[in-house]
């Protein structure tokens, strides 16, 4: 092992940087070349075929079998004339990744020959295997069949030589296997209830859609190197390793010059990604060394989804070619941060309005002031399910740690929207307003543009902040799916707004007059939600204690979290808007639980190996040369200069043997603790089992074998450090 190390090392050190060949054109000239837009579809379908799928599109309605014959025929045509053979529908299982399965466009001619054929059945829908993948136990392995259906709402696309519909996946009785289907869900529902509560501010709306900007953070590891930890290849985090004497102390990575390497992989992926109509607008540095961001232009927020989990699949194939690889482990290297995902949302109209914009007039700011509102009672009342939307193994390392956003879910709206908040609450609303004080509330939600433009700070500390126009979830892993959020966000928010309407329409029916019934609601809505709003350091020891006066709830326990789904009022929210029955929200926590257990059990296994296998010989091997020193140190010199000289050497033995003995004995009491949680067959009390008995093994065993790392001779050290992971260039 120690020799693999030195020949990974010798391979950085030799390596030539590979070159990019880069675009001559500009990217407007090449952007979506490779996707089925609407300008190509134009160019390849009859107008009744474009006008069948735009409708689709902009009006949910259903494409017939005779449409999407044609559509068929014209993606067919394009795709051939880009160099396709093949096609596949591309789905979003609960993995934690894509699906796709290749079909080539051939069939059999009437002469027995081939000729390509591609028909709007195969478009429309296909029949994958659904028992091979996470269920939950609605598809068991003699229910095998499951369904994928295209969504034209996301533009089929060529990725190498291969035409990629973008399709949700149900079972054979119709549940939802994906987070593509209940995203929909959740995205049809929010556009309704936002719809009915903006027609009391403009008639002229007729739809809301989601916008999602994601925030992609990752590391770059050189190829050698990350071949030579089996821990990172196996686990995507390293399971051992001390702390680089440098790291992050001096901030100097943090939007730094991106190394000329990195930068070469960035702009290799860019062209990849523009391509493929990703809109790819920021990279730079991350704070961590060796860490790194990409962030596109905002869009739609199934297709923002669908493009994030392109995007990822890219830059994994991308960063070969480079001797790269990605790692999008929330928290690869103990120590330094750890990566998200950032997820700005924000809900805009069909009149292209962002209701987390302020307007030009009272109007329009009391709209942007309702859904604000509304959104911080959304988050209030629904924090412990927001959590289990993005509470993982992996990102449990992550969260509440000194980079990322705690485990308490709070709102930043920063001091002046605050102020606003405040002076509504004090406002006199609860009857009829005179005029006097209609005309201060109205000149006070005046200047909402101006507050927003100079006085709405950021703070990396909060897990949901308020960013000028739109909410930014920082709390979301690297690794996730960024649906998981986003439904149960969008689901939340649906309630919250279904809530307001039914709230102001009650007292309109009392001959309150509209204004007055939406500010009495708001008043309401900001007394009962002021606990989730915090603008102080969220890292701080005081907002935990001040989080728990508050009635905030801290959760740190997967398992713990996971069980916020299972509630009897999470179970009647999903089902009365329709994203979840009963038996897909069971089944896909129960893959939570299960994802979670197997992922602790695999970091058992490969650092039980690396530590026995690989750690202990070494230690023992530089014990041995200690003690062979030792023995000639005693041939050779007097019994007082024996003394002097090898007291030093005889502790730093007895020191390794302590480690050696500790890191043996708990390896064995990890390997029992698992096999008794292995036995048990109800599968929340196995995870829980998992996180208290199991898990704690990890940090005690890394502690003793960390040690040895600054013992031990580096020469016979067997796995990269650090100080050599982390300093690739």
């Amino acid at each position: 092992m120690a020799e693999f190390r030195f020949n990974a090392m010798q391979e950085v050190l030799n390596r030539k940087t590979v070159e990019v060949v880069r675009e001559e054109n500009l990217i407007s000239d090449y952007y979506g070349m490779m996707v089925f837009d609407q300008a190509k579809m134009k160019k390849y379908l009859s107008k009744e075929a474009f006008k069948a799928v735009t409708d689709a599109i902009g009006k949910g309605t259903t494409i017939d079998r005779k449409m999407a014959d044609q559509v068929a025929q014209g993606m067919k045509a394009w795709a051939i004339e880009n160099g396709a053979t093949h096609y596949t529908h591309w789905f979003h299982p609960l993995t934690d990744g894509t699906a796709e399965k290749h079909d080539a466009f051939i069939v059999h001619g009437a002469d027995g020959s081939v000729i390509e054929s591609f028909s709007g059945s195969l478009l429309a829908q296909q029949e994958p295997d659904a028992s091979s993948f996470p269920s939950g136990g609605i598809r068991q392995t003699f229910e095998a069949r499951g369904y994928t259906a295209w969504d034209p709402t996301s533009p089929a696309f060529i990725s190498e030589t291969t035409l990629t519909i973008p399709t949700i996946f149900i079972s054979y009785t119709g549940e939802a296997l994906d987070y593509k289907t209940p995203l929909l869900r959740a995205l049809t529902a929010v556009d309704k209830a936002a719809t009915s509560v903006c027609q009391y501010f403009d008639k002229n709306v007729s739809s809301v859609h989601t916008n999602l900007g994601w925030e992609q953070e990752y590391f770059l590891i050189d190829e050698a190197l990350y071949m030579a930890r089996p821990d990172l290849v196996l686990t995507g985090r390293t399971l051992m390793g001390h702390a680089s004497s440098k790291d992050q102390q001096l901030d100097d990575h943090y939007f730094s010059s991106i190394p000329t390497r990195a930068n070469r992989y960035m702009q290799d992926v860019e062209n990849e990604a523009y391509k493929l109509g990703i809109p790819i607008k920021t990279r730079h540095n991350e704070v961590a060394p060796n860490q790194f961001e990409f962030a596109p232009i905002y869009e739609e927020c199934n297709l923002a989804n669908d493009h994030n989990q392109l995007i990822m699949d890219i830059m994994q194939k991308v960063a070969r070619r480079h001797k790269f690889r990605v790692v999008f482990h929330e928290k690869p290297f103990a120590g330094i941060n750890g990566s998200g995902k950032h997820n700005n949302w924000s809900l805009a109209t069909n009149t292209g309005v962002n209701l987390y914009s302020p307007g030009k007039n009272p109007k329009s700011n009391l709209q942007f002031l309702t859904f604000v509102i509304n959104t911080l009672k959304a988050v209030h009342d629904s924090q412990d399910l927001l959590r289990a939307s993005i509470l993982t193994a992996p990102n449990s390392h992550r969260l509440g740690a000194n980079e990322a956003p705690p485990s308490i879910l709070s709102v930043f709206l920063g001091t002046e929207v605050s102020k606003m908040l405040d002076l509504m609450e004090e406002a006199v609303v609860d009857r009829k307003m005179t005029p006097d004080e209609k005309t201060a509330l109205k000149l006070n939600i005046g200047r909402i543009p101006e507050i927003i433009l100079d006085n709405t700070d950021r703070n990396r500390t909060s897990p949901f902040a308020f960013t000028g126009n739109r909410f930014e979830f920082r709390a979301v892993g690297s690794s996730a799916n960024n649906a998981s959020a986003m439904i149960v966000l969008n689901t939340v928010m649906t309630k919250q707004l279904n809530n307001f309407k039914t709230a102001v329409d009650a007292l309109i029916e009392k001959d309150v007059k509209k204004d007055e019934a939406i500010f009495q609601v708001l008043k309401e809505l900001i007394i009962e939600s002021k606990p989730i709003r915090f603008n102080g350091d969220g890292y701080s020891d005081d907002w935990v204690k001040e989080a728990a006066k508050r009635g905030l709830t801290n959760v740190n326990s997967v398992p713990e979290s996971l069980s916020a789904y299972m509630r009897p009022e999470s179970k009647a929210l999903f089902a009365s808007i329709g994203i979840f029955n009963e038996s897909e929200l069971s089944g896909r926590v129960e893959v939570e639980y299960e994802k979670f257990i197997m992922k602790i059990q695999i970091e058992a296994r490969v650092l039980g190996d690396i530590a026995i296998n690989h750690i202990v010989p070494t230690a023992v091997q530089y014990q041995t040369m200690l003690l062979e020193n030792v023995k000639n140190l005693k041939e050779v010199f007097s019994a007082d200069e024996f003394k002097k000289l090898a007291g030093a050497r005889i502790e730093l033995i007895k020191e390794i043997g302590g480690h050696i003995t500790a890191i043996k004995a708990k390896v064995k009491e990890m390997v029992e603790a698992r096999k008794k949680a292995n036995v048990i067959d109800e599968i929340i009390e196995k995870s829980e089992v998992y996180d208290k008995t199991v898990r704690p093994y990890l940090d005690d065993i890394r502690f003793h074998i960390d040690k040895l790392e600054l013992i031990v001779d580096n020469e016979k050290w067997p796995l990269p450090k650090y100080r050599e992971l982390l300093f690739v260039r």
